[in-house]
């Protein structure tokens, strides 16, 4: 006997472990009958914005959330009303296993006959059946002749109480206990505010302006407290942004990179002449006709040719394990300005590439990051970067490292410059190449020839035909 179910769907992790995602935007409405995998949201991550598709096929009975909100994984986003059978089992009859479709995600629809996960139990109003927990969704069985209005089933799930049970340990998110360890904050001393118990960043800020911390965190506590807007009431000149989304994962990153990993800045200035000549001649070849070739092309190439005889720029510290982990890949990682912030995705195999296949990737890499659409998949990874701070007009920087990488390279302008040339002084084409490593995994030495290599090809290209 067919009856109406309700599921809720939960916010699934999207990727590495993210604990939370800001609702961009509703694809669907309430009443709207959707299909499985139809997108129903766009959420942003930490990392990306990711187009969120339906688990279910059935009718839209209630949002959750609106667009703008924050929300924690795991709570609910959207509740579905779907036809099932009596026995509540909640499975489409013959439906079959999905593929998964984003990164850390994929619901899975379930097979008739298996036992739900055993899960809490909360304590919900008499006249509201008691909700059961079950992975990502909720299974709420109605009979079809008492049909539940949708307000009425995702009410309590907001609303209820929820009883906190005892924990040997702190209930927290890593990146929670992580910031606690960088602010020197015991956590057995935080009392969480989250869902059941959870301790939350907010949590472990406001314990931070009570005080209580030992002097060497005090500054950059401080700081972090600051940033949160915590201390200071809001002037009538002043303008305050919240700090999510890419911009939070993007600083915390940047923060957790600069005080982890020993950063050394090499540069090098480079007649880049012979390059720019090259470059011409590949765009007027047949053979490159319709790619889009620019010195980051030429240079990406170098660098894949480079690191052949410089293994140690591409590998990454574990602290953990206390291992120096050498990768036999690259994935190179490419730094792009979006509307959202920065973001540093990356080409994976980028070392198995020829130069028509390389070019091809950073085009679909800029253009897919510019309209905001780079994959959590593209975005994790990376082994090495490289960044092109040449199109603003700069010649020179220090760049940070991107987490888990020993080296990034930063590419400057192309400018015609006197040079000594042939003994005499001539205009030529120069480029300054910035490169900074960590020296716990790169010696100074083995920074320097790197970057020494590199020039040379970049002077020469035909120096790459000794390099190979």
């Amino acid at each position: 006997m067919s009856a109406t179910m309700i599921k809720e769907f939960r916010l699934p992790d999207l990727g590495e472990g993210l604990t939370e995602s800001e609702i961009v935007a509703w694809k669907v409405a309430v009443g709207d009958t959707v299909t499985l995998n139809q997108i129903i949201a766009e959420v942003e991550t930490a990392k990306a914005v990711v187009e969120l598709p339906s688990p279910f096929a059935g009718v839209v009975a209630a949002l959750h959330e609106q667009p703008g909100s924050v929300v924690e994984v795991g709570k609910p986003i959207v509740s579905f009303e779907i036809e099932g059978d009596d026995g509540g089992s909640g499975s489409d009859t013959g439906a079959a296993k999905r593929e998964p479709n984003l990164v850390g995600y994929g619901a899975v629809l379930e097979a008739s006959g298996r036992p739900a996960r055993r899960a809490r139990t909360f304590a919900a109003p008499a006249a509201v059946p008691v909700v059961e927990v079950a992975s990502a969704e909720t299974v709420t069985p109605v009979r079809a002749a008492e049909p539940v209005p949708p307000a009425r089933v995702a009410e309590p799930v907001e609303s209820k109480p929820v009883e906190t049970r005892p924990a040997e340990r702190p209930r927290s998110t890593p990146p929670v206990r992580k910031l606690a360890k960088d602010l020197g904050v015991d956590l057995e001393a935080v009392t969480g505010t989250g869902e059941h118990g959870l301790i939350t960043r907010e949590d472990v800020r406001n314990f931070v302006g009570g005080g209580d911390l030992p002097a060497a965190a005090q500054e950059l506590a401080g700081a972090q407290v600051q940033a949160a807007g915590l201390t200071q009431a809001p002037g009538e000149r002043e303008t305050r942004t919240p700090i999510k989304g890419v911009r939070k994962f993007t600083a915390a990153a940047m923060v957790a990179s600069a005080f982890t990993a020993p950063h050394v800045t090499e540069f090098l200035t480079v007649d880049v002449t012979p390059t720019m000549e090259l470059l011409a001649r590949l765009k007027a070849s047949r053979a490159f006709a319709g790619y889009k070739l620019t010195p980051l092309t030429l240079v990406s190439k170098a660098v894949l040719i480079a690191l052949r005889n410089h293994p140690t720029l591409n590998a990454r510290w574990d602290e953990a394990n206390q291992e120096i982990v050498q990768f036999n890949y690259v994935n190179l990682g490419i730094a792009a300005a979006t509307p959202r912030g920065l973001t540093v995705p990356n080409i994976k195999d980028a070392d198995r590439m020829s130069l028509l296949d390389l070019s091809t990737a950073l085009t679909e890499l800029t253009e897919t990051a510019r309209a905001g659409k780079t994959s959590p998949e593209a975005l994790s990874g990376g082994t090495i970067s490289i960044t092109n701070i040449g199109v603003f007009g700069i010649d020179a920087g220090t760049p940070i490292l991107n987490p888990g990488e020993a080296a990034i390279l930063a590419l400057g302008a192309v400018r015609k410059m006197p040079w000594e040339y042939q003994d005499e002084v001539a205009l030529r084409q120069v480029m300054t190449l910035s490169l900074s490593f960590d020296h716990r995994l790169v010696d100074g030495e083995q920074g320097s020839r790197f970057l020494q290599d590199l020039g040379t090809m970049l002077a020469d290209p035909g120096m790459v035909l000794a390099m190979v």
